[in-house]
């Protein structure tokens, strides 16, 4: 949850320094049940107020119970948290209420599932909307991201179930600055995607767009371990500035396998990853 949530809460800050306006201080989670998400938020003394929408109660309620070190009571009953129970996508699409940084924690874009309107274009369109500006950031899980793809998934095919593509050329339609990134998580067996976009200054052009996005990927170890040492009290256990260039520096073949990904996710063209 590190790799998901501090990213895009110190991207956000560098946005806001450099507009001379402070935060992030305000941050919405779809999804999260667990409430890993939120504790890993809320570590930021900046954050004001957090709203987590969440579809299943009984998640959240079993892991308050059985696994109180994900978050439990501490979490639940902070007072810079809303927690809902229900539809994340009708609740982005009914709210008025704005955000410094949009964080997705929701379950796969598989057919039977109920988190596949969040990964369409039109979602993405209607959450650049919910997103304060200049330092509004939105961040997504994006499924598998194996460093040498599998042989037998060939891009753009119907054999390839992965998402990890078509989310970051999806967002790219509607973002600036899409930065995909990866990370090893041993409880799923490999190394696992996420997503991360935000707009460049207005008036930007292509050229300056990409380096906009490409200061962000190789950005110094010593900002990263600066911005996190004065936005969080204690040590994380695992994003720091070196940990930061690896998860941003994708490998060449994972590389070439998006390169060759034309697919985007729409409501009437969804993409499953199963």
């Amino acid at each position: 949850h590190e790799s998901l949530v501090h990213p895009s809460l110190i991207k956000s800050a560098l946005l806001a320094d450099g507009a001379g306006v402070s935060g992030p201080k305000s941050v919405f989670i779809g999804g999260g049940g667990e409430l890993a998400t939120a504790r890993e938020v809320l570590r930021h003394e900046s954050v004001e107020r957090v709203v987590m929408v969440d579809l299943d109660k009984k998640v959240t309620d079993v892991c308050r119970k059985h696994l109180p070190e994900w978050g439990g009571d501490a979490v639940a009953n902070n007072p810079r948290l809303e927690l809902i129970f229900g539809d994340a996508y009708e609740y982005m699409l009914n709210t008025e209420e704005k955000f410094d940084v949009i964080i997705m924690d929701i379950s796969d874009p598989i057919e039977a599932g109920p988190g596949i309107m969040l990964y369409t274009k039109e979602f993405y369109d209607h959450a650049l909307t919910r997103l304060n500006m200049p330092h509004g950031v939105f961040v997504t899980q994006s499924g598998s991201a194996d460093p040498i793809p599998f042989p037998h998934t060939e891009a753009n095919t119907e054999s390839d179930t992965t998402c990890f593509g078509p989310i970051r050329n999806t967002l790219s339609t509607i973002f600036d600055c899409v930065a995909p990134y990866s990370v090893h998580i041993p409880s799923f067996g490999g190394n696992w995607g996420y997503t991360m976009a935000y707009m460049a200054p207005p008036g930007s052009s292509e050229t300056e767009k990409s380096k906009f996005l490409q200061d962000w990927c190789r950005v110094s170890d010593d900002t990263i371990d600066t911005l996190v040492a004065d936005r969080i009290k204690d040590e994380l256990g695992h994003y720091d500035g070196i940990t930061h260039t690896r998860m941003f520096s994708l490998t060449k073949p994972l590389r070439k396998y998006l390169g060759e990904d034309k697919r985007i996710m729409t409501k009437d063209n969804p993409v499953f990853m199963y």
